[in-house]
């Protein structure tokens, strides 16, 4: 066999390959778009549920915030939640070490239990708790106006 014939034969079957990956991803694509796929159901207190702060030392209104140490956003986020919070307590919440923060911020590390606990799938998450220690609302808040857009409605209310 000549090495053009071996190249050819190589390369065939290379295309086949190829092939045959291209149609499992479009599959893929597929149910997903159809939604045949299972969709994630998002866990964690929601609005109206009882927040749990104990441990916190805070027991009036408060915006937690879910972070990381290494996310430039969440340093972000957590600036504009200091400059748009009024008389709320910000918390700042990390699963592993805390790094610096501005004032008017209590911090607490290893808290990857409330993670779980509050649904805070990414960071920056944003709980808000009322005066009366129930949740007024969540979200991810990956800017600047996510954090406004999620503090303001509930400020103007009380």
């Amino acid at each position: 066999m000549s090495f053009q014939t071996s190249a050819l034969i190589v390369t065939w079957v290379a295309l086949l390959l190829l092939a045959f990956v291209v149609a499992g991803l479009v599959r893929q694509v597929h149910a997903l778009s159809s939604g045949a796929g299972a969709r994630p159901v998002r866990g964690g207190l929601r609005a109206g549920d009882e927040a749990n702060l104990a441990g916190l030392g805070v027991t009036g209104p408060a915006v937690l915030l879910f972070l990381t140490a290494t996310c430039h956003t969440c340093v972000e986020a957590l600036a504009e939640t200091v400059a748009v919070a009024g008389n709320r307590a910000v918390l700042a919440l990390y699963e592993g070490q805390v790094p610096a923060t501005p004032p008017g911020v209590t911090a607490f590390g290893d808290k990857g239990h409330l993670f779980a606990e509050y649904g805070a799938l990414a960071t920056p998450y944003a709980v808000v708790v009322g005066a009366d220690g129930r949740i007024t609302a969540t979200a991810p808040v990956g800017s600047r106006a996510a954090v406004r857009e999620l503090i303001d409605p509930v400020m103007e209310v009380q």
